[in-house]
């Protein structure tokens, strides 16, 4: 189920089929999957020699030349077909479409199609692009720029998905089943106060799929073999994994530059040829090696990729001290056709130098190893008032941008909203006190509101998306039905292991989760138990998140739900300035902080000063002793109750003994290991 192959070969069995020099046609939603999938030297080569937007009104006639035409099936796009055979410019059309048109869409051609210049119209049934081709045999699709319906229900605009779930994205899903020829089984994740909303969702594709025009596309020569099976999952089970820091190279592309439909635009490169990178695993074979290497690995795949670049140019442009080796008739020819495959590798070694450059530039200026390390320390250990002083301690750093700060108070949120202690409202009281604005800030309280705290933890202990948990459980057959049940479906089909799953978030996936199925992938592949060839599975998403469109995303859709959406939920204390007066604009004046004089809100529960140190225990700058810098004499100092008091002594006790226990291990090991000579 390679979803790039698919696309390749219905985009070659159009422009193959019609014989002749050609012209393509293209639309706004059919430009982004022709981009992806071929390229203009392929096109080319198969006679097609222009490519042009069938919208653009200033084309020349070319009679000469025959016309494909690969459209999607909207009432845009027909009506463009009809403007276009009204006047026609070239001299034969082939229609096709990407989605089945309706009796009356093709009746509204033929009637405007006086010359009789169509040829042959087909319906490809063609998948949405695929905006992550990695080099296993899964990639992540995504329905960004798919054309959508307005949503049918009030409940279906403020679920947190939006038009996604009503707005016709069972196209979409069923593209992705018919090159399997069998009508699928649905599980889907229930949870969460808009279930039926989201329930919704497959039953819209299953609909669809049971009735014309879309059950034929079943019934045509059905292949054998297990029935496919559609996962669809909520985004709103794992916010975590949106809102982490990445380290692997496509990730880290799409978190810090963005890439859009395979492009990555550098704004700042002072070399125009760079500011506007394209990325494809396909025709890029650095890429495609290093699409899951860490930043680490990649720096020294970077420094080999440009070894190797020297190595050949001082073997292409001459030996020692500048003397040419282009001597004979057979040096000029091995020359003529090995320099353009240098030039190539020239092009793309600069390529990548820049783009890696360009990534250190981003981690070093906005200091995301620190914000990574509390991350990490966020994701693995249990202390509480250390992770709140880090995060304190970056809130306040001027140096971390402020998304990054928005991130980082979202995190400790969804960690610690079950921790009775939690400082949240302070928390995002800092946040509007070191510049982020009021309206930002609420976020923290939408997003608890939105995805509560169910399966988070899972998220953070195992370091991985709780997407693997969940595929790990299915090939196992221990998916809780309760938790995702069958939609409908043959009983005996529920039973076997399915050889195709495809699994659908509704929201948006990412480029780590991406990862995780390719790498199930190629572990799947050997499996014997799959069936030939092993288990499948293909990732697809309403679009492909990084933080910024994760975060823009919840934003606007808590604009469509009651003012109570930006309160605190029941159990945690409103913070002092973002929780404005429905109906008025947002405070941006910061929460007051106490002097020296006075004990601040989060302050330490207790504070001992004498001899120039200090004992804290609790409060936001974490338990532990500090020097003071000067001798004012001894003072103690009481700031808050007996509860905090006893979270400080406990989390201090649990960094002592964690301590303790990591020096005993050290030693231990020490005397275990054998002394070199």
């Amino acid at each position: 189920m390679d979803v790039l192959k698919a696309a390749q070969t219905y985009v070659k069995k159009m422009i193959t089929e019609v014989p002749g020099m050609k012209v393509l046609l293209l639309d706004q939603h059919t430009t982004p999957i022709v981009s992806l999938v071929t390229t203009q030297s392929e096109l080319l080569a198969h006679e097609v020699y222009l490519t042009d937007r069938i919208d653009n009104t200033a084309r020349e006639p070319l009679t000469h030349l025959s016309c494909i035409a690969f459209l999607s099936a909207t009432d845009h796009s027909v009506e463009a077909v009809k403007a276009e055979l009204a006047k026609p410019r070239y001299g034969g059309y082939w229609l096709y479409f990407s989605n089945t048109l309706t009796k009356g869409q093709i009746e509204e051609m033929a009637s405007v199609d006086e010359l009789e210049v169509v040829k042959e119209v087909q319906a490809t049934t063609h998948l949405p692009p695929p905006t992550h081709v990695p080099p296993s045999p899964s990639p992540v699709l995504s329905l960004q720029g798919h054309p959508r319906r307005p949503a049918q229900s009030e409940e279906a605009a403020r679920h947190p998905l939006g038009e996604d779930v009503a707005g016709g994205k069972e196209a979409g899903d069923g593209g992705a089943v018919v090159p399997s020829s069998s009508c699928p089984i649905f599980h889907l994740s229930r949870g969460g106060f808009c279930t039926p909303v989201l329930d919704c969702a497959p039953c819209l594709v299953g609909a669809a799929m049971q009735h014309p025009p879309y059950r034929e596309l079943f019934d045509f020569r059905p292949t054998a073999g297990p029935t496919p099976l559609l996962l669809v999952l909520d985004r709103r089970n794992d916010p975590v994994t949106p809102l982490l820091s990445q380290w692997t190279y496509q990730a880290m592309v799409h978190e810090l530059i963005g890439i859009t439909n395979g492009r990555v635009r550098i704004e700042h490169e002072e070399m125009l040829e760079l500011r506007d990178i394209v990325l494809s695993a396909s025709s890029d074979p650095f890429f495609s090696q290093n699409l899951f290497a860490n930043f680490g690995d990649l720096g020294a795949a970077i420094a080999t990729y440009v070894s190797d670049y020297q190595s050949k140019n001082s073997s292409i442009a001459g030996g020692a001290a500048g003397s040419s080796r282009i001597e004979t008739v057979a040096d000029m020819k091995r020359f003529v056709e090995e320099y353009p495959e240098f030039r190539r590798l020239g092009g793309n070694v600069t390529k990548h130098v820049t783009l890696v450059g360009e990534l250190s530039r981003l981690v070093e200026r906005d200091d995301l190893l620190a914000i990574s390390e509390v991350e990490q320390s966020l994701a693995s250990q249990e202390s509480h008032q250390a992770d709140l002083r880090s995060v304190m301690t970056l809130l306040s750093s001027p140096k971390v941008p402020q998304s990054n700060k928005l991130r980082l108070a979202i995190l400790y949120a969804l960690r610690y909203q079950r921790f009775q202690g939690n400082q949240i409202a302070q928390v995002v009281d800092a946040l509007i006190h070191n510049g982020v604005s009021a309206d930002r800030a609420r976020l923290v309280y939408v997003m608890l509101n939105f995805a509560g705290a169910d399966g988070v933890e899972n998220v953070y202990t195992q370091h991985s998306p709780h997407l693997s948990q969940t595929l790990d459980l299915l090939l196992k057959g221990r998916l809780k039905e309760s938790s995702y049940p069958f939609l409908e479906g043959d009983e005996h089909a529920r039973m076997q292991r399915p050889q195709d799953i495809i699994v659908f978030m509704l929201g948006g996936t990412t480029y780590e989760e991406a990862r995780a199925v390719a790498l199930l992938n190629q572990k799947l592949a050997s499996d014997a138990a799959g069936g030939p060839g092993g288990t499948r599975v293909l990732l697809g998403g309403s679009t492909v998140h990084n933080s910024a469109s994760f975060l823009d995303m919840v934003a606007s859709c808590a604009e469509n739900f009651l003012p109570s959406i930006y309160n605190p939920p029941s159990g945690i204390p409103a913070s002092s300035a973002a929780t404005p007066t429905p109906g008025h604009s947002s405070a941006t004046t910061p929460a007051p902080y106490a002097g020296a004089g006075g004990p601040r809100a989060d302050g330490p529960a207790i504070n001992l000063r004498a001899g120039g140190y200090e004992l804290s225990v609790g409060g936001s700058g974490g338990s532990g002793v500090f020097r003071t810098g000067q001798d004012s004499g001894a003072t103690f100092q009481i700031g808050g109750g007996a509860q905090q008091v006893a979270e400080g002594i406990m989390d201090g006790a649990g960094r002592l003994w964690g301590n303790v226990r990591q020096r005993v291990e050290e030693r231990v090991s020490r005397s275990a290991t054998p002394q070199g000579r």
